[in-house]
């Protein structure tokens, strides 16, 4: 199992939604962990815009890597939205997105944090499948597509 498919259940996962900009994505993942886990729907939206006033998590090719940090959290929760149309999202290549992995992560994270936005960035780089991701018909598809990606090797030491 990847360290994606660790941490996002299948309720997580959401294909076809009718989103049509990045602030109703963000309002709609805070939603979604402020119904599945108790989080705050302000404190996750609050975050996610924080950091995205740094810079734009768009990374180009139509696909996005929303992410914050959040206050009393203890572990890192994951969602993954698919986007019947793709959305503005100030990406590098000024390309619309339509495929988000969110990444919610505790206020002190560390080393973990980069590791997934790393192995977040690996899966959606791999033109194929992104392709695959995208032609998924429903959350369980394109949970088990993610789950079944192999992942990053480990890094070998020396």
């Amino acid at each position: 199992m990847n360290r994606l498919a660790a941490i996002l259940p299948l309720a997580q996962v959401m294909t076809g939604t009718g989103i049509a900009s990045k602030k109703r994505a963000f309002e709609e993942v805070g939603f979604l962990f402020e119904t599945l886990h108790g989080l705050s729907r302000a404190l996750v939206t609050d975050s996610l815009f924080s950091r995205e006033r740094l810079g734009s998590t768009g990374l180009g090719n139509g696909v996005a890597i929303p992410h914050g940090r959040i206050k009393g959290l203890k572990l890192p929760m994951s969602a993954v939205l698919l986007l019947e149309q793709p959305i503005g999202f100030d990406a590098p290549d000024n390309q619309p997105v339509d495929l988000l992995v969110f990444l919610l992560v505790p206020e002190a994270a560390t080393q973990k944090h980069l590791e997934l936005l790393s192995d977040i960035a690996a899966l959606l780089s791999d033109e194929t499948r992104r392709m695959a991701l995208r032609r998924s018909d429903s959350a369980q598809s394109l949970h088990t597509q993610i789950c079944d990606w192999p992942g990053q090797p480990e890094a070998v030491r020396p």
